[in-house]
């Protein structure tokens, strides 16, 4: 299933590489050639050597590799972990071979999913004028389209500008413009090529606004402030009902009164619809594992299909 966010936040990941190597026997008793993509398993680790320094009690646990398959029998006994170090070896060389021939196919496939030249004008025409406009949201959302026929599985579209702490009937309307239409193209584009029913689009923020006014209060001038207690986003595709609400708040929209969805119950309800099960997903940090959506979150199954 292929997953888009829009308006998001975007993450950040650092790669480290740890550098220690193991001791003389330890080394014995490894193969020649580790082949990473079939015999090592690797496990999450708490901290790296260029981070920590080089610590050996402290980068055990950190750095550890299971042996599998025919590579077990060769150097460990079942169960035993061992440190495989980050020298010149054959398996690395493979994998940084590729990692370049992969960046390669990305970089080369590029030009033929950019050119839109070939797009036909009804397609223009259901995205809106701003699609023939490279940069707008209405053009990134054509070329979203795009990436998933090309079978890409995260894509991420931003329209910024949404903090309308002033002067927001005019600025609220001209994002509702830039966005609207394009929007639903996107998902009536996925439908109609058959690619809907395993895509999950979600269009959303990172907070509310206020139910209040904020700095002047005139016809023409005046702004919400931002309110973490409710809102809303919408999803569609991928395993969601179709043409419902979930949720509701108190009369003022100031507080949630029914059937609220806590973030981690949000995160639970993706991984679901992904095949993962959030309560199984777990990565080790500071000596305990933890899961994405903490000690919480629940599947909310009555927005499911």
């Amino acid at each position: 299933m292929k997953f888009y966010f829009f308006l998001g936040l975007l993450l950040g990941f650092c790669h480290c590489r740890p550098s220690y190597a193991p001791d003389d026997q330890m080394a014995a008793k490894l193969p020649d050639v580790v082949d990473f993509n079939f015999h090592i398993k690797p496990i999450l680790s708490d901290r790296c050597f260029p981070c920590h320094g080089p610590d050996k009690n402290a980068l055990e646990g950190d750095l550890r590799l299971h042996l599998e398959g025919d590579a077990l029998n060769k150097t460990l006994s079942s169960g035993q972990r061992a440190f495989v170090p980050f020298s010149p070896r054959q398996s690395e060389i493979q994998t940084r071979i590729a990692q370049y021939e992969m960046a390669y196919r990305m970089q080369t496939s590029i030009p033929e999913v950019m050119d839109v030249a070939g797009e036909p004008p009804h397609i223009y025409d259901l995205y809106g004028s701003d699609s023939r406009i490279p940069g707008t949201y209405a053009a990134n959302c054509l070329l979203a389209r795009r990436l998933v026929e090309k079978g890409v599985n995260f894509i991420q579209l931003y329209h910024r500008g949404w903090d309308q702490h002033f002067n927001l009937p005019k600025n609220l309307s001209n994002q509702c413009r830039d966005t609207d239409q394009a929007s639903v193209a996107l998902v009536k584009d996925l439908k109609q090529r058959g690619l809907l029913e395993d895509t999950l689009v979600i269009w959303g923020g990172e907070f509310g606004r206020t139910n209040y006014s904020q700095g002047k209060l005139e016809m023409g001038n005046y702004g919400r402030d931002h309110h973490p207690r409710c809102f809303t986003i919408w999803l569609a595709g991928g395993g969601i009902k179709k043409g419902m609400s979930f949720g509701e708040t108190d009369e003022f929209g100031y507080n949630i009164a029914k059937d609220p969805v806590h973030v981690h119950d949000f995160q639970a309800t993706l991984l679901h619809l992904f095949g993962v099960d959030h309560e199984k997903l777990t990565f080790k940090h500071q000596g305990r594992y933890y899961r994405l959506t903490d000690v919480h979150g629940k599947v909310v199954r009555d927005i499911l299909a």
